[in-house]
C-alpha cells in the first residue's frame, strides 16, 4: 500500500481517515508518521498553520482522526454514539475567527495554529455528520481497509483506491465460479 496521501475521499475531514491506510488489516499504513509528513498533509488540504507544527500536534492530529473514524463507521453501520465516543470531538469543537477576502477568488484566513485547523476539521466532520450528509458516507466493504467515503450518487460500492475496487471484483469473480462449478 502506497504512503501517498489520499484526497479522493470526498472531504477533507475524510481524507484526514486516510492518513492511515489498510487500518484494519495486518500491517497498516501510516501516511503521517511525522511532523513533516503532517505539514504537509495539512497544506495540500489549504489547512497550513501560521505556527509551526509540533510533535504533539502529530498525536493530536492522529487521536482525532481516530475519535472520527469510530463515530463515522458508526454512522455508516447505523450504531448511535455514546456519549464517552462524542464527548472527545467536543474537545476539539474550538472556535477561532474565519477571515474572507475577496481577491482573485474568494479566500479565507489561514488558521493561528495546527489546533486551529483540528478545530476546523472536527467542525466539518460535525456537520457532515449530524446532518444530511450523513446519508452520502460509504465504508469501504474490504475488511482491511473499510475506509469512509463520500458517494453522494449513492452507486461506488468500494472506496476510492483502485486495489480495494479490484480485491472486491476478483473475490466476486471466483465466488460466481465456485457457485457455478
Amino acid at each position: 500500500m502506497s504512503e501517498e496521501f489520499r484526497l479522493d475521499m470526498g472531504a477533507p475531514w475524510l481524507n484526514l481517515l486516510a492518513t492511515r491506510g489498510t487500518h484494519f488489516g495486518p500491517r497498516p499504513v501510516e501516511r503521517i508518521p511525522t511532523v513533516e509528513r503532517l505539514r504537509d498533509w495539512l497544506a495540500l488540504v489549504g489547512l497550513t498553520p501560521l505556527t509551526p507544527v509540533t510533535h504533539a500536534d502529530l498525536r493530536e492530529a492522529h487521536r482525532l482522526r481516530e475519535i472520527l473514524r469510530e463515530l463515522a463507521l458508526g454512522a455508516v453501520d447505523g450504531v448511535a454514539p455514546k456519549a464517552d465516543q462524542v464527548r472527545p470531538l467536543t474537545t476539539f469543537l474550538t472556535t477561532e475567527p474565519v477571515h474572507l477576502a475577496a481577491l482573485d477568488r474568494l479566500h479565507r484566513s489561514a488558521p493561528q495554529t495546527a489546533s486551529d485547523a483540528f478545530a476546523r476539521l472536527a467542525h466539518q466532520a460535525a456537520d457532515w455528520l449530524t446532518g444530511p450528509l450523513r446519508d452520502d458516507l460509504r465504508a469501504c466493504p474490504e475488511q482491511d481497509c473499510r475506509g469512509v467515503f463520500a458517494d453522494p450518487g449513492g452507486r461506488r460500492r468500494w472506496c476510492p483506491s483502485p486495489a480495494c475496487a479490484s480485491r472486491g471484483r476478483v473475490r466476486a469473480l471466483r465466488e460466481r465460479r465456485r457457485a457455478e462449478s
